[in-house]
């Protein structure tokens, strides 16, 4: 696969960007990243590839822009089968698919509304991140990755947000260990793999781009 074939319109702390380049490497594909400015003004490229949303990530293949991490996460599994992302039956696709669309749903949102909060909200905030968590440690239950034994495409969609627990945990004076201790541990074996170590950024840098990001919108 030549570098020419993709490329990743990217932003460095998106855990949706995240998700598109650990499935890449999962597959043992080159692509080619180009970073994005959100803030001082987005790429010709991306307005004309994106032009619904005129978010990150936007993966070209051959040209052909597609969006949305977990539609990307699934033509990339479509379209390169090998090593497979999602289950062999239509049952554990369709069950693979509700928890990437409740992880869509809910957890990025759970985990930023305790760092924007301010006083008594950062409390309710955090209950109800705990509780979003606590809801994907039963699904993982006792199996190594939320597919079973091997790391699949709801480890994929929601291990990315892991690299933006620390800035909760900071603004809401908790642990992520000490509530959800099996998740945690999925957490570890995660970052054990290649493709997530090399991805995900260090948890310091992410919580230093919260704060930035938290003067820039006046939340005190």
């Amino acid at each position: 696969m030549s570098k020419e074939d993709l490329l990743l319109l990217d932003f460095w702390v998106s855990p949706f960007c995240m998700r598109v380049k650990i499935a890449l490497a999962e597959k043992g594909l080159n692509y080619e990243s180009k970073e994005e400015d959100l803030f001082g003004g987005k790429s010709e490229l991306l307005l004309k590839s994106n032009p619904i949303y005129q978010k990150v990530p936007v993966l070209l293949h051959n040209g052909k822009p597609l969006n949305e991490s977990a539609i990307i996460v699934g033509y990339i599994d479509e379209k390169w089968p090998s090593p497979p992302l999602l289950p062999a039956c239509a049952y554990g696709r369709s069950q693979a698919r509700f928890w990437a669309d409740y992880i869509d749903k809910k957890l990025f949102d759970a985990t930023c509304t305790v760092w924007r909060s301010t006083g008594e909200a950062v409390e309710v905030a955090k209950k109800d991140f705990i509780k979003v968590l606590k809801v994907l440690e039963e699904a993982l239950g006792e199996k190594t990755f939320f597919g079973g034994e091997t790391f699949g495409f709801v480890d994929i969609v929601a291990i990315p947000m892991a690299s933006w627990f620390y800035a909760s945990e900071k603004f809401g004076n908790f642990t992520v260990e000490a509530e959800c201790p099996k998740l945690s541990a999925w957490i570890k074996r995660s970052m054990q793999r290649e493709s997530v170590a090399k991805v995900l950024p260090d948890p310091e840098k992410v919580y230093d781009f919260v704060v930035m990001f938290r003067k820039m919108q006046g939340i005190e």
